[in-house]
């Protein structure tokens, strides 16, 4: 009778690793390939940490970029903010606000004007603070609470830093309004960040979420594009969003100091930035208000 003896697999005959049937696997081994806050990958290193197939990783890492688990950049791929805010953690919010706070009171101070201190998720604008005096009654938003980022000036200046296509994938081509003034369609929206853009960041808006108020914004940059925005708003017929837009400018230069004040010291091999205008004189206001948006005239 023959005998046929058990033979040990060896590392040549190891088979190769399955591929995870169920999508939350693969979807886990994909976030889990992200080392922690700072840690940013490109696709390649995503599917070779992972052993998945790279064209799976492409499709999931889609999907999670649209669902804010995962954000997408030029440098490649990083946790997004509903995989930083796991475990109780706010995405780094209160360090946001704690370093606007100051800021947000002396604007109002200086202008009287309500002032809003808020982040993009998603396709939403959502707000950390809100300081006002009368006027603040009369705005519907709150520390908490949601709007459209299309229909506000400070969604508008976070919208305006992120890349044409990711815009693209937050919203329809049809937008819903809120007003008769509300931005329509993905195009005028295009339009609208590219004019802010030529302007430096100024973004402005006249009755397009709430009718009778005006507000201008500018974003809080980071390493990566957008983290906040501030922005003053008023009575649209009395508001003279041009007096008071140099003070929001300084003021969110400040809080992209405080946060990443690396980000003044030239990078090597990189040209240094050309440093900020100290000062906003009647000329240079003209100049970058020559960008006209038809919305807030």
């Amino acid at each position: 009778m023959a005998v046929v003896e058990a033979t040990e697999p060896t590392a040549t005959s190891a088979p190769r690793r399955d591929v995870p049937p169920s999508m939350v696997e693969r979807m886990t081994l994909i976030l889990d390939a992200f080392e922690g806050r700072s840690s940013r990958l490109t696709l390649e290193e995503v599917a070779c940490r992972t052993r998945l197939p790279r064209s799976t990783v492409h499709r999931i890492l889609d999907q999670l970029v649209k669902l804010n688990w995962v954000d997408h950049a030029s440098f490649g791929y990083c946790l997004g903010r509903r995989a930083l805010g796991l475990g109780g953690g706010d995405g780094g919010h209160g360090e946001i606000r704690a370093s606007a706070a100051p800021l947000l009171h002396e604007l109002h101070m200086q202008t009287g004007m309500v002032v809003h201190l808020a982040v993009l998720d998603g396709a939403e604008s959502v707000y950390l603070d809100k300081v006002g005096g009368r006027f603040a009654t009369a705005l519907p938003s709150r520390v908490g609470g949601r709007a459209p980022a299309y229909t506000t000036a400070g969604g508008k200046a976070m919208l305006a830093w992120l890349e044409p296509e990711r815009v693209d994938d937050l919203y329809e081509r049809r937008l819903a309004r809120r007003t008769e003034h509300t931005i329509g369609d993905l195009a005028t929206l295009h339009q609208e960040l590219s004019r802010i853009r030529q302007r430096r960041g100024l973004s402005f808006e006249r009755s397009e979420s709430v009718r009778g108020v005006a507000c201008v914004a500018v974003a809080v940059r980071g390493h990566d594009g957008p983290v906040a925005a501030i922005s003053l708003c008023g009575d649209a017929r009395t508001a003279q969003l041009e007096r008071v837009a140099p003070l929001v400018v300084d003021a969110a230069r400040e809080v992209s100091r405080s946060l990443y004040p690396e980000l003044g010291a030239p990078r090597r091999g990189r040209r240094a930035p050309e440093p900020p205008e100290s000062t906003w004189s009647p000329d240079a206001m003209d100049r970058l208000l020559s960008v006209q948006s038809g919305q807030w005239l």
